[in-house]
């Protein structure tokens, strides 16, 4: 008789934890499930969308980092990724072409650093033809359409770049100043910004301004021509990652048997490598990887119906010698994805 008792309790212990194991294979699949019209129930995954990320150089340290953050937030956020980017800078009509490309083959968003204000700004406005959102990231873009700006304060950029040539100098001395694209609202904003604030300084000169595309060979070619041209020259400012690069390899070739203060903006391995050898004395850093992932978060949250700020403005440091250890600004210079 008991062992009557004792086959049945083992028999409704079998039962019970067969049902409780059905139970939990069923449950995850009415969570992703629909019932269709004919009583079938069918098992859905969510919807991939397709983002492209048009940038304004291929093949850069800086365009790299912009598209890692892209990346993390696309695994995030379950989006694809289309990478769109001239070979040069000053090559504004490919990009063009590449936005408007982006814009017919029917993306579902657009996430855009603008190489010019205004020849991108007639693309753009487009994208409301085709209910695309817009999110422009670095510089911005001159049209309506555009649902949020990410990026830094390229006037505060400027002004911060020229406080620091400013203490390196004493407040006296000639300067140079190395710009990239004519035309480029960012590069105006770091001019202007830069402008402001060696105004406000009676021993500041500014001995002359170049325009080097975004060509490293062309700002190390103009740097060796203004170190030659002002033999008195102190200091040079150089206002984004590639002029930077050019600027302080003239430096350091030219030998000019005086001390060039030398500040950059942005940060690549090379860079860094010149500022460790102190050739550069002061680094304004940006934060690229951040505006890319920005941008596919808040193209996302803009297709979700959700409200997106209209302008995020991310943080720049003054990286040097000093401070360029600090485990907090190893991971801003040198960002990886696991």
């Amino acid at each position: 008789m008991l062992s009557s008792y004792a086959g049945q309790g083992r028999g409704l212990k079998v039962k019970l934890l067969r049902a409780i194991v059905l139970l939990l294979i069923i449950m995850p699949l009415a969570l992703n499930t629909a019932c269709s019209g004919n009583g079938i129930i069918e098992i859905s995954e969510p919807e991939q969308r397709n983002f492209a990320l048009v940038v304004k150089m291929l093949n850069d340290d800086y365009w790299n980092t912009v598209r890692m953050g892209a990346e993390a937030a696309a695994k995030e956020f379950n989006v694809k990724i289309t990478f769109l980017a001239p070979e040069h800078e000053k090559d504004v009509q490919q990009q063009v072409e590449y936005t408007e490309q982006a814009l017919k083959l029917g993306v579902d968003a657009l996430i855009l650093a603008a190489s010019d204000y205004m020849a991108l700004g007639q693309v753009v406005d487009q994208a409301s033809y085709y209910n695309i959102p817009v999110i422009s990231i670095d510089s911005e873009v001159g049209s309506t359409k555009v649902q949020s700006y990410i990026g830094t304060n390229s006037y505060q950029m400027g002004r911060t770049a020229g406080q620091e040539l400013v203490k390196l100098m004493n407040g006296r001395g000639k300067v140079g100043v190395m710009s990239f694209i004519q035309g480029a609202h960012n590069a105006e904003q770091r001019e202007e910004g830069l402008m402001d604030l060696f105004s406000r300084y009676d021993g500041i000169e500014v001995a002359e301004k170049a325009y080097c595309y975004s060509d490293p060979d062309l700002a190390y070619e103009l740097t060796l021509r203004m170190l030659a041209k002002h033999p008195d020259l102190e200091g040079i400012v150089a206002l984004n990652s590639i002029s930077s690069l050019g600027v302080a390899r003239a430096v350091k070739d030219a030998d000019a048997g005086r001390a060039i203060r030398v500040v950059t903006i942005d940060s690549t391995p090379e860079l860094m490598g010149y500022l460790q050898d102190e050739v550069i004395g002061a680094a304004v850093v940006q934060n690229p990887f951040a505006m890319g992932y920005l941008g596919v978060k808040y193209a996302a949250d803009a297709l979700q119906g959700s409200d997106i700020p209209e302008r995020v403005e991310t943080d720049v440091k003054v990286i040097g010698l000093n401070n360029m250890f600090w485990p907090e600004n190893q991971k801003l210079l040198f960002p990886f994805v696991k």
